[in-house]
């Protein structure tokens, strides 16, 4: 299993639509001259931006956490440029691409420094071979202050490995739940 290079990336993105929409090369300003955390193509990875909605956990009626019988009651839904993700807490959003992994790559997410230096834990689990889908995105504020989350800009860091076999079975294959995820999905069972 190897790391794939930007022209791998590049070439999956154009000719196999990997990533929708693809940035062929890193964004670090806006179109109005503005700095923005940076996204799109990087050396062997992909930065991911993250989109403008966002679930942020709420304790207002008291829930508990629990996987098997999530309770979307949990959260506040909002759309906005900037989320303010409250201290000690958590959201989920999603990434504004759409990717599809080929049969014979995983994929590992990972936070961008930018964030994590500010004490922002962005959690992904791996892409699976044959998955598809917008990225359900965790992001954890482990700080006692608000943080800001801004949309449409960059947020973690997608790397690409191609191993040297085929897998014998893939996401597609077993009808994983989440494929084919279009906006945030919520944990299911």
């Amino acid at each position: 299993m190897g790391v794939c290079s930007d022209q791998w990336i590049r070439r999956m993105a154009t000719e196999k639509g990997m990533i929708e929409p693809f940035v062929d090369g890193q964004i670090k300003k806006s179109e109005t001259g503005e700095r923005v955390i940076s996204y799109g193509l990087s050396s062997y990875g992909y930065d991911l931006r993250v989109s403008n909605e966002f679930k942020v956990f709420t304790n207002v009626f008291g829930s508990v956490v629990d996987p098997k019988s999530f309770d979307d009651r949990s959260f506040v839904d909002m759309e906005t440029d900037v989320c303010v993700v409250p201290p000690n807490s958590f959201a989920l959003a999603r990434s504004v691409e759409y990717f599809r992994i080929p049969r014979e790559v995983l994929t590992i997410c990972v936070g961008k420094s930018t964030y994590a230096r500010c004490g922002i834990i962005v959690n992904v689990t791996p892409f699976e071979p044959e998955w598809e889908g917008h990225v359900t995105l965790e992001i954890s504020n482990t700080t006692p202050l608000p943080a800001r989350i801004y949309a449409n800009e960059g947020l973690a860091q997608v790397v690409f490995f191609q191993a040297s076999e085929v897998c014998e079975t893939s996401y597609a294959d077993r009808a994983g739940k989440y494929m084919g995820q279009r906006g945030i999905t919520i944990p299911r069972m």
